[in-house]
């Protein structure tokens, strides 16, 4: 990156114009919207409503969950980035500023032991300070500690829609109805069981607070 700070402004510029082709990949994996999505996706599986509600509506709706939780991270990524950027018209040096916050926010989320491996394969002496690790080595950690919990986390909400389903494949066996698939009619319970929990605001809540 310091190299970089040395090339000609208008190399510096296309460089940077060339990065922010990549910016809708590290808003997908390098924020919250990763655990968001993998939840919201994995609920619907577990409902087994097929295509309800629609991709485009889970997508909006981590998106808008993202801007929620991190928005603080977001306003004191744009006020460091500024800061250089206002003084000499360095893009390079205010993107490295700039990603200060980010970096800090998935260091919180990434495990300890993800964490290590990707700075032990880069660093031949452990860091000092956590300003030491680049980006770059936090980056591959958080999505995999990020994976890991929303699986987790996905798991705990299977288990009762894969109980409900084996309840009524055991009566519609002992009831003798072997041409009823037992998806369909567990379907409608799912749904009432669903939302006599207010089981959307749960979730959602249970998502957002598990950022704070």
């Amino acid at each position: 990156m310091d190299q970089l700070q040395n090339l000609n402004p208008v190399i510096q510029l296309l460089i940077v114009m060339s990065l922010f082709s990549l910016l809708p990949f590290v808003f997908c994996s390098m924020t919250s919207f990763l655990r968001f999505v993998v939840v919201f996706s994995m609920l619907k599986t577990a409902m087994g409503t097929q295509q309800v509600p629609p991709a485009i509506v889970i997508i909006g709706l981590s998106i808008i969950l993202t801007f929620f939780t991190m928005g603080s991270t977001f306003q004191k990524m744009y006020d460091m980035g500024s800061i250089p950027y206002q003084k000499n018209h360095d893009m390079i040096a205010a993107i490295q500023e700039g990603s200060k916050p980010l970096k800090e926010f998935m260091l919180k989320q990434t495990r300890e032991s993800d964490l290590t491996f990707f700075v032990e394969m880069t660093h031949k002496t452990a860091p000092k300070s956590p300003d030491d690790i680049s980006i770059w080595e936090v980056a591959p950690a958080y999505i995999i500690s990020e994976l890991k919990t929303s699986f987790e986390i996905s798991f705990i909400i299977f288990v009762p829609f894969i109980i409900l389903d084996l309840v009524v494949a055991n009566v519609l066996l002992a009831l003798g109805m072997f041409m009823l698939s037992p998806t369909i009619i567990s379907m409608p319970f799912k749904l009432l069981i669903f939302i006599a929990v207010d089981g959307w605001a749960l979730i959602v809540q249970g998502l957002v607070s598990s950022y704070n």
